[in-house]
């Protein structure tokens, strides 16, 4: 007997092959709630804002779900990385006039196929944090070399350091603070935003 893992890959793998509504309608129904309650956890979302989100992502799950391969990611992990992306790219737009209200963690955006704004944002803040590494502790900066110049993500740089993922993201939050980074979107290039 298949596990229940192995039922919403076989959901998402069904809706990519075929479209099929059934599939698809079973992983709406399941994840919905769970993907709410995970935004509005994580921060800067309204239950009203996240019910949109909800949409937005399993929009794009429907849209993706020929991309989605079960040797990759399980169905739970590549429907939260969607709805986790949704929610940054959602509190982008919200914050271009504040880029403070952004967590350190969501820096590290390990995106399958990265818009070209969050490519343009990724290569800014790896200039600014260039060009200010040499000011921070060295614990600090270890991590974000790591992440910024040797592409590793949050857990690897954990598994590199031999360092729980939370002191990671906790060097990298101080790290971000002490810079006082600029991280939200450039101005006028918000209009490639509509790209992804």
């Amino acid at each position: 007997m298949a596990t229940e893992a192995e039922n919403w890959n076989e959901c998402i793998e069904r809706v990519g092959r075929s479209q099929d509504r059934g599939a698809f309608q079973s992983l709406f129904k399941h994840f919905s709630p769970f993907l709410k309650a995970f935004l509005i956890k994580s921060g800067g979302v309204t239950p009203e804002n996240a019910e949109e989100l909800v949409q937005e992502t399993m929009i794009k799950v429907w849209r993706k779900a020929a991309s989605y391969s079960s040797s990759q990611a399980s169905a739970s992990t590549w429907i939260y990385t969607i709805a986790r992306n949704t929610r940054i790219d959602w509190l982008r737009k919200q914050n271009r006039q504040n880029p403070d209200l952004l967590n350190a963690e969501d820096l590290y955006d390990e995106r399958e196929n990265p818009t070209p704004l969050s490519s343009l944002s990724h290569i800014r803040t790896k200039k600014l944090i260039s060009e200010q590494l040499s000011q921070l502790p060295v614990e600090q900066a270890e991590v974000l070399q790591l992440m910024y110049f040797q592409g590793q993500s949050g857990q690897q740089v954990a598994n590199t350091l031999a360092l729980p993922l939370g002191t990671v993201k906790s060097r990298i939050r101080l790290a971000m603070n002490k810079m006082k980074l600029a991280l939200a979107p450039l101005g006028d290039l918000g209009v490639l935003e509509g790209s992804n």
